[in-house]
């Protein structure tokens, strides 16, 4: 075999695992736009800058989501996000909204929170406006695997009545709720800006790099 047909197999061989990994996720952010995203509740702003999603606080605002204009049953979410340390945030899955389009946003969130100096609950399960904490309350224990300040690598897998949260790549969450499944088996995808303080803020959470993987 001469080095020009090895040169020509590996460059198809490369072309196609590079296919193959483009096929995997699927970006469901163009980080350029918020084309496919809809606001639901709050006033908090949300702008793109330097292909991230910023979500900025706005005092006196209720939490705000941007949705994903697409529904998701089963699949597996990535995505890196920062936030500031006195911000609370989340990414909700498979979503709703009461009493038609404009109404509250509610189901399953993961967590986003800073560590601090005691450790937080990143990365555990939260029924927003859907009847509070979903993660056991004895597996509640706070933790250091998201890193305060610097970019975050989330992976969410939500396969039937599983949950599953990776911070870094440490599993941080592993829930099994039939009963959620039931009332929430499917929905937007929503990054959400928590609620503030009157006299404290502006905050800011940034996302980038949201792909996900449906799965059968």
């Amino acid at each position: 075999m001469n080095k020009l047909t090895i040169t020509l197999l590996f460059s198809l061989l490369f072309s196609a695992s590079n296919y193959a990994a483009d096929k995997k996720y699927k970006a469901i952010f163009d980080g350029k736009t918020l084309e496919g995203w809809t606001q639901r509740n709050g006033t908090a702003t949300y702008r793109v800058e330097k292909k991230s999603v910023v979500g900025k606080t706005n005092e006196g605002s209720p939490n705000s989501f941007l949705c994903s204009d697409k529904e998701y049953g089963n699949f597996d979410l990535i995505f890196e996000v920062k936030v500031d340390d006195k911000l609370n945030s989340g990414v909700q899955i498979r979503s709703q909204t009461k009493g038609g389009p404009k109404g509250r946003v509610n189901g399953p969130q993961v967590e986003i929170e800073a560590s601090g100096k005691n450790g937080a609950e990143a990365g555990y399960i939260y029924g927003e406006a859907a009847g509070g904490w979903m993660t056991p309350a004895d597996k509640l224990k706070p933790h250091k695997h998201f890193k305060d300040g610097k970019w975050n690598k989330y992976r969410v897998v939500a396969d039937g009545a599983n949950i599953k949260v990776w911070i870094n790549g440490a599993v941080v969450s592993d829930l099994n709720h039939e009963e959620k499944y039931k009332s929430h088996p499917k929905g937007f995808i929503g990054l959400q800006v928590h609620s503030i303080g009157r006299g404290s803020g502006p905050y800011e959470v940034r996302w980038r790099k949201i792909k996900i993987k449906e799965l059968d």
